[in-house]
């Protein structure tokens, strides 16, 4: 990849994490931190949901509906959230049929429900520090409602200056791309449709086993990413983000580019301009 576009990404994607961590952007789906004890119960038409954990040695419960699936990107229409209530309502009648959806990351426990959707509950470190092991940091609890196709996050590796590895790719749902209209300047997103990704690098210099990197925006119009590891190489990444309207959240991972070979950098670098428009800058 071109060396001259790329240095200027990181320090103002580790001023964007600095913003994240702050809390500035919060998931529609989200209904707990760090839960244990977790379950999910599905009502018997499939159009309400309850889950039950404990919190700081309470338990919990709250009752979701009114909402499946995800809206593709408008700037005068809301995207689609459930409802949800603490107190958990009135009683629901139902259990958790078998699952046989597609395969979801940090999946707690994931139901069938008789009208064809999904429901599932995931449990992952979101907001994490630069160099921090996620497993560390605070859990959020996230509750989905879906049916048919799960958002895809595509991951693809290249180098930059022909020496640091890079990861570039596209966040899309239905086909298509997953993006924003409003954020702030540091990338907190500011509207119901933009969406942050988030980078882990494995045995880097911040030592052995999984740590955060950083986060960024999927960008507007593309839903594109590209970020380049000057810092923190490993031997594999991983990206994950919170689902468009009240689908799954999507987890994606692979293995480091390896040596520099020419040949498929330039192929990354087409693929890469084909997606965001330009080169990674």
């Amino acid at each position: 990849m071109r060396a001259s576009t790329r240095l200027p990404l990181a320090g103002a994607a580790l001023d964007l994490l600095a913003s994240l961590v702050a809390g500035s952007a919060a998931a529609s789906t989200l209904v707990g931190r760090n839960a244990h004890q977790i379950h999910l119960k599905v009502s018997r038409n499939g159009r309400a949901a309850l889950v039950t954990w404990r919190e700081d040695g309470r338990q919990k419960v709250v009752r979701a509906w009114g909402a499946i699936n995800a809206r593709a990107p408008s700037a005068s229409v809301p995207q689609v959230q459930l409802m949800l209530n603490y107190a958990g309502g009135q009683r629901l009648r139902g259990g958790c049929r078998p699952y046989d959806g597609p395969n979801l990351g940090w999946v707690v426990q994931a139901c069938d429900a008789r009208d064809g959707s999904y429901w599932a509950v995931q449990n992952w470190p979101r907001l994490v520090k630069p160099g921090q092991d996620p497993t560390t940091a605070t859990w959020e609890l996230h509750l989905s409602h879906w049916s048919g196709a799960i958002a895809q996050l595509a991951l693809k590796t290249g180098w930059a200056a022909r020496q640091y590895d890079e990861i570039y790719g596209q966040y899309t749902y239905l086909g298509v791309p997953i993006h924003g209209f409003h954020s702030t300047h540091q990338g907190a997103p500011l509207d119901t449709y933009g969406r942050n990704i988030y980078l882990d690098t494995l045995n880097s210099s911040y030592g052995s086993g999984w740590h955060r990197e950083n986060g960024f925006l999927a960008r507007k119009p593309n839903g594109g990413f590209c970020y380049a590891m000057y810092h923190a190489k490993g031997t594999a990444y991983r990206v994950s983000a919170v689902g468009p309207g009240v689908t799954p959240d999507i987890f994606t991972q692979v293995s480091a580019p390896g040596p520099y070979n020419r040949a498929r950098d330039l192929a990354a670098n087409a693929e890469e301009t084909a997606i965001l428009g330009r080169a990674c800058h």
